[in-house]
């Protein structure tokens, strides 16, 4: 199928770096244009609940909006954020899913309230191509201290996405207090020491987030949670991976993050292959309703 006169629209309620960029040039890649929409700096002030009466600051409808977007695109590609004070509202995905059902045009999750896919499946292809193939490994998932209350969206994914990977087994290590929502962590093992999770680990996956049950709270500030060179001497030889952007010396010292064992830059470049097979998958079975 060809992509020429494809647009792919890429639409961020909050800022952006890797997600826009590896978007734009996975477009690129598969010959496609885009379009790029700030909300909160190039459109409209936009009213997202239904039955309000705009005589405010309010100028146009998320209804208009999402529904004018998507006249403009072949595929809307979304960024939104959660609010971290009503979990109800945030993980029943109320924005997202108002988004999907105004749009004309199928919608690719760039992170939502609750879930990150685009980095999970980097994250996976990552582990996939560093691993010794047949080889059981073992991955940990570790909270580390952040200043700001972070989403779930990350970690949430993460554990969906590692846990179905062959040979793999799953660890969460976190403070007493930041047990993430049961039907994700289902019967992975959880475990409240770090430095015990962390032995003979092949794959050191670090992010803060903040409580589930105390929902958008920060419950603990201990910096004994952040990774260090000591901590990855306990394991396997492991590699260390992290999302991006990474508050060095908060949630990784320097020496980690700066090392060969570091895997943020693959991880990053895997995102534009990540984009780029979802947008293609969507573009092709596209072509098959013409």
């Amino acid at each position: 199928m060809s992509k020429k006169n494809k647009i792919i629209g890429l639409v961020f309620f909050n800022p952006s770096l890797r997600t826009r960029l590896s978007s734009q040039k996975a477009a690129f890649h598969l010959g496609c244009d885009t379009w790029t929409l700030n909300i909160d700096h190039d459109s409209w002030k936009i009213e997202m609940n239904d039955g309000d009466v705009m005589d405010r600051h309010s100028q146009e409808h998320i209804k208009e909006a999402v529904g004018v977007m998507s006249l403009y695109c072949d595929i809307l590609g979304v960024r939104t954020f959660p609010g971290l004070k009503n979990r109800d509202s945030d993980y029943k995905e109320i924005l997202f899913k108002n988004i999907e059902n105004y749009s004309h045009v199928p919608i690719v999750n760039l992170e939502s309230a609750t879930r990150h896919p685009l980095q999970s499946l980097a994250d996976a292809m990552t582990i996939e191509e560093c691993r010794v193939p047949g080889n059981p490994i073992k991955v940990v998932l570790s909270w580390a201290p952040h200043p700001k209350a972070l989403p779930h969206s990350v970690p949430n994914s993460f554990i969906e996405w590692i846990s179905k990977l062959p040979n793999t087994d799953l660890i969460i290590t976190h403070p007493i207090g930041y047990e993430l929502d049961k039907e994700i962590t289902k019967n992975t093992n959880i475990l409240y020491n770090q430095e015990e999770a962390l032995k003979y680990a092949d794959f050191i996956y670090a992010k803060n987030w903040s409580s589930y049950t105390y929902y958008g709270k920060i419950l603990c500030d201990d910096t004994r949670w952040m990774i260090t060179c000591e901590k990855m001497d306990l394991t396997n030889k492991a590699k260390f991976m992290h999302c991006l952007p990474i508050r060095r010396n908060v949630v990784a010292e320097d020496a980690v993050l700066d090392s060969y064992i570091s895997l943020i830059f693959q991880e990053a470049e895997n995102r534009i292959f990540a984009s780029k097979a979802i947008f293609k998958r969507i573009l092709n079975a596209s072509s098959c309703c013409i």
